[in-house]
């Protein structure tokens, strides 16, 4: 969890994925999330991380559906959302918390 905390306070946007490999949903955008990624460059981060092997943080980010998308910048949630997201919306929210 501290290194979650060092994580999110950066000053650049962070888009965290929450997934698991069981999930077709969560699969589905792990291409999308690459395409992210390519776009934005260093202007933000992009990172995956899997529920099933961080319990304790899913938990306390009350993470429920799959995926389950949020960006932080400076140590403050900014957005989150349930569900697939297309890359050019993703790429936009981001560009707007740059």
């Amino acid at each position: 969890m501290s290194k979650f905390g060092e994580l999110i306070s950066a000053n650049i946007p962070i888009l965290l994925d929450f997934y698991t490999e069981w999930n077709e949903q969560s699969k589905a955008m792990h291409a999308v999330l690459r395409d992210v990624a390519a776009a934005v460059g260093d202007r933000a981060k992009v990172i995956k991380i899997d529920v099933d092997k961080n319990k304790e943080l899913a938990e306390a980010l009350r993470v429920k559906g799959l995926p389950t998308l949020m960006i932080y910048k400076g140590g403050e949630m900014v957005w989150r959302q349930s569900g697939e997201q297309d890359a050019n919306t993703l790429i936009g929210l981001i560009s707007e918390h740059a």
